[in-house]
This record gives C-alpha cells, sequence and structure tokens, in this order.
C-alpha cells in the first residue's frame, strides 16, 4: 500500500516483522562482541531514536545510552554540512563506544563527528546503523560494523526516518515511489 508522506508517495520497501527479526540478530552479535565491557551507545537524533531503542532492548550486556543531535539533510537531500544542536555530557575516557545511526549514505555525519569522539579518549569507536547506502558513500575511512540493511542509493522513509521531519511513525520503511 502506497503512502503519502507532504507531497511525496512511497511505497513498501521492508516490513515491520523483517526489521524487527534483523535487530534481533544484530542484538545478538553485540553481545558477543561488548560481553564484560559495558558500552555507551550514542544515539544520533533525530532519525536514530526507534532504532537505538529496539537495539538497546535487543542486548543483554550491561550498557547506557546518551543522545547528541546532529544534522546534514534537508528534504531529501543532504546540505553538505554537520550541525552539532545537542552535545554529549558523558565522560568518554576509556569507553567503548558504539554510535547508532539511522542511515550511512555518504559518511559526512561520521566523517564529521568521529574526530570530535577520538578526541576525548574513548576505548574503542564502533558503528552501527539501521540503513547502508555503500554506492552512496562518499568518504572511505567510515568502517560500519553493525548494519541493519544494506540499500541502493534511493531516498526511504519510516522507521524514524523522515521527509522534512514527517514520516518517521511510520513502522515499516518505504521508498520514494518513482526515483
Amino acid at each position: 500500500m502506497l503512502v503519502q508522506v507532504l507531497d511525496r508517495c512511497f511505497e513498501p520497501y521492508i516490513d515491520a516483522a523483517t526489521i524487527a527479526a534483523r535487530i534481533v540478530h544484530l542484538g545478538k552479535e553485540i553481545d558477543a562482541d561488548y560481553e564484560g565491557l559495558n558500552p555507551l551507545f550514542i544515539g544520533i537524533l533525530n532519525g536514530s531514536f526507534i532504532f537505538a531503542a529496539d537495539l538497546l532492548r535487543a542486548i543483554s550486556v550491561p550498557a547506557e545510552i546518551s543522545f547528541v543531535k546532529l544534522a546534514s539533510y534537508k528534504g531529501t537531500s543532504s546540505t553538505g554540512n554537520v550541525v552539532t544542536a545537542i552535545g554529549l555530557e558523558e565522560n568518554l575516557s576509556g569507553r567503548h563506544i558504539i554510535i547508532v545511526e539511522d542511515i550511512i549514505d555518504t559518511g559526512r555525519t561520521m566523517h564529521a563527528f568521529i574526530p570530535e569522539l577520538l578526541q576525548r579518549q574513548p576505548a574503542s569507536v564502533k558503528i552501527a546503523t539501521f540503513l547502508s547506502k555503500p554506492e552512496a558513500l562518499v568518504y572511505p575511512d567510515i568502517q560500519v560494523h553493525y548494519t541493519g540493511f544494506s540499500i541502493p542509493n534511493k531516498f526511504v522513509v519510516g522507521y524514524g526516518l523522515d521527509y522534512d521531519g514527517m514520516g518517521r511513525n511510520l513502522p515499516d520503511l518505504y521508498v520514494l515511489k518513482d526515483q
């Protein structure tokens, strides 16, 4: 079934049950990798909040979560600038960090954010992303360690991802029709 978000039409892409099953699998991977380490998850707002909540519920190792607000999108395309709107308060020194992103496309946001994190001397930094667009990646130094789904370079909404602030609440993932 097609959905209308503002002035655009989107068609179903990945259903909620498939998303949930993949997140359970990612949780098991993280449990195995972080046993006894108490990782700190850093969710990138706004898009990652649903994925971050579901991912945190899918792990069983002791962990903490915090959020930072970084932005680079307006409408259906990147502005090219990464803006930090809300920063981190936590001491990251010696901590194992897992950055939780909704989507890695060009990699610009992580390329700007990771050096900022590394200055705070964490023990390790890894990235968990709901979606990855390998063909859109402009910064090859960005290594994603946990990927929900790799998708083509198409615009998607739902499961936390938006089009001009709308559509985040859709439980399934939808792709822009006729791209």
